[in-house]
């Protein structure tokens, strides 16, 4: 009995909190959300909040076109396992107290599964037989390298820093480096971790190829150029895969850095019953963290998007590889001297 009860709450996760059914519908209102901000910014109305639903549902119940030189199989196949990827990445990230998976390389785990929707583009791309699926693939590419370099030296940093405060060396759980920040104040309240914090939010708008560092050559390409040959709901799919990108990023810096913001939560319900107050709590917690994933996508994602030109695929790649990776370098070296 008690493991069909694990097999049945474990479902629940991955289904619906804090997976599939929580990253759809959080990650497309974080979408409109961005949209709505950008075209604010550039005084425009700009597009409803639900706008991204309107397009998702649209895309379900439109026709799927396979061109004849295509690979079928990865061709469809490869938008679902980019969406299944990002899914159980949300799964290991904390929501304060609470986290569907755990482990001691929490985060060695996420910057692998990071890596997959960005492969399973450039599969489908590549699958598709187009040549301007190939050009848009191309700067996708360029884009993942460019990022995993500064990414890889914030995760050093804040596993240092936790690490050597839990007398660990380096800590790679993000259970553990959430319970710290609940304890000792967030890390972002650190001056050797502001550098990271700030290499993160630059980061985020390349890892979910928002503006400037989107794959689209030009704003009338079609179809941004890797899904140019992508229809119906292959497309409505990678749309959706997109919008929990920018959940899973936001909420990852939060882990990182704004941990212990949610941590008085428990504690203001302390008088109820355990079951109340656990409920209560949870439900607190996953509003906290999406009002910080909104402010976020203000900041980072709509603030970028509303006043940057594009960058040229060399610029990207300069960019990343010195300005990004010089913040992220810096609380490296601080946090391997204890600063």
């Amino acid at each position: 009995m008690t493991i069909v009860m694990d097999g049945l709450r474990y479902l629940a996760y991955i289904l619906i909190f804090p997976g599939f059914l929580f990253c759809f519908l959080t990650g497309m209102l974080l979408c409109g959300i961005d949209r709505k901000l950008v075209a604010r910014m550039q005084k425009r109305i700009g597009p409803p909040i639900l706008q991204p639903f309107y397009d998702f549902f649209k895309l379900l119940g439109k026709e799927t076109i396979v061109p004849a030189a295509a690979n079928r199989t990865v061709f469809l196949l490869a938008p679902l396992v980019g969406l299944a990827a990002q899914v159980v990445l949300q799964l290991f990230i904390p929501v304060f107290h609470f986290n569907a998976f755990r482990g001691v390389a929490d985060v060695i785990v996420i910057l692998y599964l990071l890596l997959i929707p960005a492969l399973s583009v450039i599969l489908g791309a590549a699958s598709s037989g187009s040549p301007y699926a190939g050009v848009g693939l191309s700067r996708e590419m360029v884009t993942v390298l460019s990022v995993e370099l500064p990414l890889v030296l914030v995760l050093l940093a804040v596993a240092k820093t936790v690490g050597n405060a839990l007398g660990t060396g380096l800590c790679f759980s993000l259970t553990d480096i959430v319970n710290y920040q609940i304890a000792n104040g967030s890390l972002l309240t650190r001056l050797s971790m502001l550098p990271a914090a700030a290499a993160m939010l630059l980061i985020i708008p390349g890892e979910t190829g928002s503006h400037p560092f989107d794959a689209a050559e030009a704003e009338t390409e079609i179809c941004e150029g890797m899904l140019a040959e992508y229809s119906g709901a292959p497309l409505a799919v990678y749309k959706l895969s997109h919008a929990v990108k920018l959940l899973t990023m936001t909420s990852l810096f939060v882990a990182l850095f704004l941990g212990g913001i949610g941590g008085g939560v428990m504690t203001l319900l302390s008088g109820l019953s355990p079951a109340a107050a656990g409920a209560i709590g949870l439900v607190l917690e996953i509003l906290i963290l999406f009002l910080l994933c909104v402010v976020l996508v203000a900041v980072c994602v709509s603030l970028l998007h509303a006043v940057t030109a594009r960058l040229r695929i060399e610029q990207l790649f300069k960019y990343y590889w010195t300005v990004v990776t010089g913040l992220a370098a810096v609380s490296v070296v601080l946090a391997w001297y204890g600063l």
